[in-house]
Order: structure tokens, then C-alpha cells, then sequence
């Protein structure tokens, strides 16, 4: 090191210090190598790195100090000094990546065995412990009503159970039966069936409400408007979104076409909608029995709510497992299977489906009455002066909460907020909001929903008028909530298949299996043709 230090200090002499040397060194050149040789170096002030530079390639000396400095490693100090004695071109400063969130950081990968959302999990598994032992505790008072009780309370939960039991239970298996022939046929004819169903239902959904009315009693006149006020509406959104069902059937038709592929697909429904029915079957037994413990209005009320949150749960866990195999088949062309996927939404992405069935379904209603706050705004400033506020605040709450965000939850393992900000953000960067915020597939699987609820209560309300009217209004509205719960379970695999179309087109939009239809309506709208 310490023949490294003066040549340091020599680095440090100006350009009009050496090109004075220069004549010298040419003179000299001859001696110093002589001296250099001889390592007769007296004053290592003298000593200079750039005058071996200048030595013929063919010197031997320039060869003996080249060969030296292949092998021997110089220190950090040399190193330095033989980079500022030879003039290279500084390299540009590289422009500073720009801060990004700090979720993208993370490694992204398609295995991961974390489990998301973790408090919701812990939530909605003690929800499940104290259902569970709340409608056993409920089932037991119910028996011991039948056997123990007085006379009249003995009458009363036999007439219940009699009048009340058969009509529910038929309908929750009329519900998996007609779910599955609206999936099938979905799958079968879907531009058919989505003209189908959009104006099937506002005809039965009339009906039911024309039959609850012709009963002629307050509590089903009630009932029977508010089914013929839901027709109205549907008639007039048909009529809004005609000029959509085409784009609408096109994706349909495209998303299910990997479905063939995998034949076990449904099979997760099958266990799902069976786990369904028993819990149904158990439940309704837990009603009968809250007739018979303290504050019946209120105990049935908390069940009601527990079934709703119950049901959400189930069909996401269908949602998530079908957007696993179609995300990993249009990402990594893999055919993975059914049941581990299956598997992994009912374990480490069970949280995710608790999060989003507790606040989807809330965020997009609210959203919904947004808009339409949005689109009523006239002249009067009073009334709605707030509309486009809300409806600012309900876009910014969408984009931290909404359906899109199972397709990641599937196929990442990413958590509920996570994925649906991520979501958005793909959407945004490939120009693709305003197509996905006018499907109306979700639309098409809601109404499905509400026919088959529809059917049920045609049935159940004429078959109960006949044999006691007095339960014809309640069972109307219950059976309602089981045929459109049953059948939105069955009606997740077509609405994952369209997410699962939309969310990897936008994270991959120059993959061999997506099609120009989404270029095409990208064109269409940018032109105002397609609006």
C-alpha cells in the first residue's frame, strides 16, 4: 500500500503539468525504463502509471507489468488509481425507479400458503361455532316443545312443523334442481338463455306477484307488490341494456369454452350445494324450535342473517375454486386440478371469501343506488346535489372491494382489499373500466337467482293457501331467500369463467388464447358506438 500512495498523489497533477513532461519523457523514455527495470526507483514521486501506457505493446517491459497484473489482484487503492489514470467514459446516471406500494414488492407467485385475511376467517369460523351450537341448542327446544310442553304449545310446533317443514323443503330441492338446469343450459345456449332470462323473469316474477295478491290478505298484498315493483324494474332494465347482451353473449360464449375441459368442474358445486341443503334442512328445524325459547322475532331474525352470510360464503368458496383452474389455464396453460383447488379455497383463501361476501354484496348495491341517483339528476339541485359525491365516494370504495378481486385471491393467494386494488389497477391500465364496469353477466346470474326464487314461491304459495293460508306470506318470503340463495351457488362457475376472461386478458393481453373481441369493443367505445 505504501507504493500505491505517491502515485495517488501523482494522479492528482494537472493536464498542462504533464503535457510539459511529455517532451521529456519522450527524451528520457529510454533511462526510466532502464531505471524501471533495474528498480533502481529512488524517489517514488516520479513514478507514473501513464508512461508505462505509452510502452510499445511489443516492450518487455510492457509485457513483464501486463503479465503481473493479470495475476496478482490489486488492492482496492490500485484499483482506484488505474481507473483516474486512464481517461474511460463515465457511465450515464440510470434514471431512479420510481416508489412503488409496497404490496408489489412482494414476490407473486402461484403457489402461496399463506392464509389471507385471517381476523375475517377467525370471525366468520366463530359465527360458525356459535350457529352451530345455537340452532342444536334450537333443535333441542324443539323437541322438547313436542314432548314436555303444554297442550297448546304441543299443537302449535305440530301444526308448524306439519304446514311449515314440507313446503321449505321442497323448495330447497326444487332450488338445486332448477340451478342446475340454468347452469347447464348457460353453458349449452348462452346467447339464448341470456335473452332468456332477462325477460323470463320479469314475466314470472309478475306472476308470483299477481298470485300473491289474488290471496286477498294484507301480509301476501304486501308480498305481491313489492314482487310486481321488482318485474317493473326488470322490464326496464331489459330494455336499458339491449344494446349490451350482444358483447355480452360474445364473452359468455368465449369464457365458457375452457370449461370442457375440465369435466370435474362442477363437482365442487355438487358438495357445496349438498352441504347446503342439510344445513337448510337443520336450519329450518332451529326456526320451528325459536317459537319456543324467549324473543322468537329476534332469534329468527339472527338466523336469517347467519344463513345470508352463510350462503355468500359457499358460493364464493365456488367462485374462487373455478377461477383457480380457468386463471391457471389462461396464465400458465396449466389443467390443474379440480379438488386441490377446491381444497385451497375451503383452507388458505377461505378468509378472502369471508371478507367478500360480508361487503360485496353491500358495496355493489350501494353502488347501484349511486348511480341511479347519478342518472336522475336534473334541474333539482335540492334533491340531488349530493348524487355525483356519493357516487365518487362508492367508486373509490369499489376499487378497495369488489367481485373482480376473486380471480387474483384464486390464482395469487392475494388477500381481499389487495387483489381488488390490483385488479382495478389492470383494468385502468389497459383501458378496460368502462368494459367491465357495463357487463352485465353479474346482472344475468342475479336474475337467474330471483327466477328460480320466483318458481319457489308460485309453488310453495299456492300449495300453502291450500292447506293454511295463514303461513302462505312468510313461506312466500322464505322460500324466496333459499331458491335465489341455491341457485347463485350453482350460477358462480359461468360468473367465474367471465372474470377469470376479463381479469387475465388485462394481465396478459397479448395471450394466444384471448381473441381481438375486447380490442374490438375497446375501438367501439373510444368511437362512442359501442356505449
Amino acid at each position: 500500500m505504501g507504493a500505491a500512495e505517491p502515485v495517488v498523489a501523482k494522479e492528482y497533477e494537472t493536464e498542462g503539468e504533464e503535457a510539459k513532461k511529455e517532451e521529456k519523457d519522450l527524451e528520457k523514455g529510454k533511462q526510466e525504463t532502464n531505471d524501471v527495470a533495474g528498480n533502481n526507483i529512488d524517489d517514488p514521486q516520479e513514478f507514473h502509471v501513464s508512461k508505462f501506457h505509452r510502452l510499445n505493446p511489443t516492450n518487455p517491459l510492457r509485457i513483464v507489468i501486463n503479465s503481473s497484473t493479470r495475476v496478482a489482484a490489486p488492492s482496492p487503492s490500485q484499483s482506484q488509481s488505474h481507473t483516474r489514470s486512464t481517461p474511460t467514459p463515465q457511465p450515464q446516471p440510470q434514471p431512479q425507479p420510481q416508489p412503488q406500494p409496497q404490496h408489489q414488492h412482494q414476490p407473486v407467485t402461484l403457489n402461496s400458503r399463506k392464509y389471507t385475511n385471517r381476523i375475517s376467517l377467525f370471525l366468520f369460523v366463530l359465527h360458525m361455532l356459535l350457529a352451530f351450537a345455537l340452532v342444536c341448542f334450537l333443535v333441542f327446544k324443539g323437541i322438547q316443545g313436542l314432548i314436555l310442553e303444554s297442550e297448546s304449545t304441543k299443537r302449535k310446533e305440530k301444526k308448524v312443523l306439519k304446514y311449515f317443514f314440507p313446503q321449505v323443503e321442497a323448495a330447497s330441492f326444487m332450488s338445486i334442481i332448477l340451478a342446475f338446469i340454468w347452469q347447464g343450459a348457460i353453458r349449452k345456449w348462452p346467447t339464448f338463455m341470456v335473452h332468456f332470462i332477462l325477460w323470463f323473469t320479469f314475466f314470472i316474477s309478475l306472476a308470483a306477484g299477481i298470485l300473491l295478491i289474488c290471496f286477498q290478505r294484507p301480509a301476501t298484498d304486501g308480498v305481491g307488490v313489492c314482487f310486481i315493483a321488482f318485474a317493473i324494474g326488470n322490464g326496464l332494465y331489459a330494455c336499458w341494456v339491449s344494446h349490451r347482451i350482444k358483447f355480452c353473449c360474445k364473452v359468455l360464449t368465449l369464457s365458457l369454452q375452457p370449461v370442457s375441459k375440465f369435466p370435474d368442474l362442477n363437482k365442487p358445486t355438487y358438495h357445496v350445494l349438498g352441504a347446503g341443503f342439510l344445513w337448510i334442512s337443520l336450519w329450518i328445524l332451529a326456526v320451528i324450535g325459536a317459537l319456543n325459547f324467549y324473543f322468537p322475532p329476534l332469534v329468527i331474525t339472527g338466523l336469517v342473517l347467519s344463513l345470508l352470510w352463510t350462503t355468500e360464503v359457499m358460493r364464493n368458496i365456488v367462485n374462487i375454486t373455478v377461477s383457480r383452474v380457468i386463471a391457471l389455464y389462461y396464465l400458465r396453460g396449466m389443467q390443474s386440478s379440480t379438488q386441490f383447488c377446491f381444497l385451497r379455497a375451503l383452507t388458505q383463501n377461505l378468509g378472502s371469501a369471508c371478507l367478500g361476501s360480508l361487503f360485496v354484496p353491500s358495496i355493489e348495491a350501494l353502488r347501484i343506488v349511486a348511480r341511479g341517483l347519478n342518472l336522475l339528476e336534473g334541474e333539482d339541485e335540492f334533491m340531488f346535489c349530493c348524487a355525483h359525491c356519493c357516487l365518487r365516494v362508492m367508486e373509490s370504495i369499489f376499487r378497495n372491494g369488489n367481485s373482480w378481486a376473486y380471480v387474483q385471491i384464486a390464482a395469487y393467494g392475494k388477500g381481499f382489499v389487495m387483489a381488488s386494488q390490483d385488479t382495478w389497477a389492470l383494468f385502468e391500465k389497459e383501458d378496460m373500466v368502462s368494459i367491465v364496469d357495463s357487463d352485465i353477466t353479474s346482472s344475468i346470474c342475479f336474475l337467474t337467482g330471483v327466477c328460480s326464487g320466483s318458481i319457489c314461491v308460485i309453488v310453495v304459495a299456492a300449495w300453502t293457501h291450500k292447506v293454511q293460508h295463514s303461513f302462505t306470506a312468510t313461506l312466500s318470503l322464505l322460500t324466496f331467500i333459499i331458491g335465489y340463495l341455491l341457485t347463485r351457488i350453482a350460477m358462480a362457475v359461468p360468473h367465474a369463467c367471465v372474470s377469470c376472461y376479463y381479469v387475465c386478458y388485462a394481465e396478459t393481453p397479448e395471450n394466444r388464447l384471448f381473441d381481438r373481441t375486447i380490442k374490438d369493443r375497446q375501438a367501439l367505445l373510444k368511437t362512442g358506438r359501442g356505449s
